[in-house]
């Protein structure tokens, strides 16, 4: 079968975005999560069933079955944006790794296209299937949300030992470029002594330089009253840049990490 006319179910293509990876890029959102965190701003991704979601007052349908030479189409659109800037395709979601065989051939076709290629992903998923996958990948931007086990299953739903034991078999491969990245939540893992943890960690990692401090927004608030679900986190503030400072110098401190705010 030709992988050009593999088929997965997306839930939006978002072009020119300066995050998720070098340069710009074209974001691919995968539908299906394994977990439900209790902040996630994109809460139509976490159903792989295609939804009706409300926005302004109106019905959306959330969710689209498309092949990967649809999908390609339009990544290849900004091919000279990508080459002037370092740029290329990121796959998110969701869990891009709930949908295997469909980022396998995404990646490989903007590989063999000579696009950049990077995804943002928990690595939960059995490794054999993230090993797949490494090959067509420039950039693997990989979650780690805290070391507890009993505390991320509490807010995300799932226990963290399989991520955990990924990331270092995704180290260990030789992986090039695995950034390891941290949503600061509130009451969740934004205590000093939880992002060191994190940060020690990552910094025993093989090859791995670079963190990513992702602060915890309320952009996806609306998300949850358009899909008629209760939003957990409505009286939970944004940390303050000057408290994300203080956790950024502490991870370095303790990691030696080139440790940034923001992804």
């Amino acid at each position: 079968m030709d992988y050009m006319k593999t088929k997965g179910r997306i839930f939006d293509i978002q072009r020119f975005s300066i995050h998720d990876g070098k340069g710009i890029r074209t974001i691919v959102f995968l539908k299906g999560c394994v977990l439900r965190c209790r902040w996630c701003c994109n809460p139509e991704s976490q159903e792989y069933d295609i939804q009706t979601m409300m926005v302004q007052g109106k019905p959306k349908i959330i969710g689209e079955d498309i092949t990967v030479r649809e999908v390609m189409e339009t990544v290849e659109k900004d091919r000279p944006y990508y080459r002037r800037s370092g740029g290329g395709l990121t796959l998110s979601g969701g869990e891009s790794l709930c949908q295997p065989d469909f980022a396998r051939a995404l990646l490989r076709a903007a590989k063999e296209m000579g696009i950049n290629t990077a995804m943002e992903s928990m690595g939960c998923a059995p490794y054999e299937v993230i090993e797949s996958i490494l090959p067509h990948l420039d950039q693997y931007l990989m979650d780690i949300k805290h070391m507890n086990p009993e505390k991320h299953k509490e807010f995300t739903g799932r226990s963290n030992e399989l991520m955990i034991e990924n990331a270092k078999k995704i180290a260990d491969s030789g992986m090039t470029n695995l950034v390891i990245r941290v949503p600061v939540i509130p009451g969740f893992n934004d205590r000093t002594d939880e992002i060191e943890a994190i940060a020690k960690y990552a910094s025993q990692l093989r090859g791995v330089t670079k963190m990513h401090l992702l602060p915890y927004h309320r952009l996806g608030q609306d998300k949850y009253d358009g899909l008629g679900r209760e939003y957990l986190m409505r009286d939970v503030l944004p940390p303050s840049m000057e408290y994300m400072k203080k956790l950024k110098a502490a991870a370095v401190r303790v990691s030696g990490l080139d440790c940034q705010i923001g992804g």
